[in-house]
């Protein structure tokens, strides 16, 4: 690197520190960046004080070749932008050839979910255990209720905590939830969920009952006291992962969000449209479901590459 424009450099990481605060850690990415975007446009007979937008956008194509992710990209990016705005308000450029770049796209990715197995072992055992006599069952059924709900109606973990008591009273198979926005929709119940709220219901009632503490006239379904007044999310999906761990999952994969996503992705792998799952989720925007059909995708092509003949030889060919 030339003496030129290390002095470039160093002058504006001095500023970052200075006047912006930037902490160690960025300084250092900065420099790093920075520097090797000078390796690359030295062989060009470029400098950073002499690049041009095609030379950054020369570099920024030369990352994504090399592997580089659309986020590591975008960083590296962001350091230029940084720099070259230095250099034009301190009067070394006269143009900031970054502004014409666009970010590096990201990926949008895919949401984690769960087999039809997985849910079904998850399913089980809750049941299994809510079964079980003992001073904690009520908890036990409680875990039941909240699965089969979850799975049975794809909701937001928020709507489910949240659910008020006086659901216990409806009839049918059809639930009221409110969502996002305070909007409404209905959603089916499944005869599983049904008999669970059922349980957990009577349970709950007979727990209460008498008892004159803070939870025994609650509004909600799932009372708790806390400052919310309803069982907390964090407690749930912690409740979650343990019980995942003795079924034999892998707890880092299983969270409310997941059974979320696999209640849709179930519903897309069985024929369901994709308009009807974005009513029952709640979604405003169709393009918000679409992400599932690319889940869907991503499974199909794994199962040609696995079951086909003909992936199968050019495998084998390779």
């Amino acid at each position: 690197m030339t003496d030129l424009s290390r002095a470039h450099i160093e002058a504006f990481l001095e500023m970052m520190s200075a006047e912006r605060g930037a902490a160690g850690n960025t300084l250092a990415s900065y420099e790093r960046d920075l520097e090797d975007l000078h390796a690359f446009l030295a062989p060009k007979g470029k400098s950073p004080l002499s690049a041009e937008s095609a030379d950054l956008s020369a570099y920024l194509h030369h990352l994504g070749r090399q592997g580089f992710a659309a986020s590591s990209q975008a960083r590296r990016l962001s350091a230029m932008r940084q720099f070259y705005k230095f250099l034009y308000a301190e009067g070394l450029r006269g143009d900031d050839p970054t502004a014409v770049l666009d970010a590096p796209k990201k990926g949008r990715a895919l949401p984690k979910t769960m087999s039809e197995d997985e849910v079904t072992r998850l399913l089980e055992l809750a049941g299994r255990e809510a079964a079980e006599p003992g001073p904690d069952r009520l908890s036990r059924l409680r875990m039941l209720a909240l699965l089969e709900l979850l799975y049975a109606t794809g909701m937001r973990v928020s709507e489910l905590v949240s659910l008020p008591v006086k659901v216990l009273d409806q009839e049918g198979r059809f639930l009221m939830i409110r969502g996002k926005g305070n909007k409404e929709r209905l959603v089916p119940l499944s005869r599983s969920a049904i008999a669970a709220m059922k349980s957990y219901g009577e349970a709950r009632k007979a727990a209460l009952a008498g008892k004159g503490d803070d939870t025994g006239d609650s509004p909600w379904l799932f009372p708790s006291a806390g400052k919310e007044g309803y069982l907390p999310r964090q407690v749930f999906a912690r409740d979650l992962k343990g019980l995942a761990a003795r079924a034999g999952l892998r707890t880092a994969a299983i969270s409310p969000h997941v059974m979320r996503h696999a209640f849709a992705s179930h519903l897309l792998q069985n024929g369901a449209d994709l308009r009807v799952v974005q009513e029952l989720l709640g979604h405003s925007d169709i393009s918000t479901t679409q992400i599932y059909t690319h889940v869907l995708e991503e499974r199909l092509r794994e199962l040609v590459e696995t079951h086909h003949p003909l992936a199968k030889q050019a495998k084998n060919r390779d």
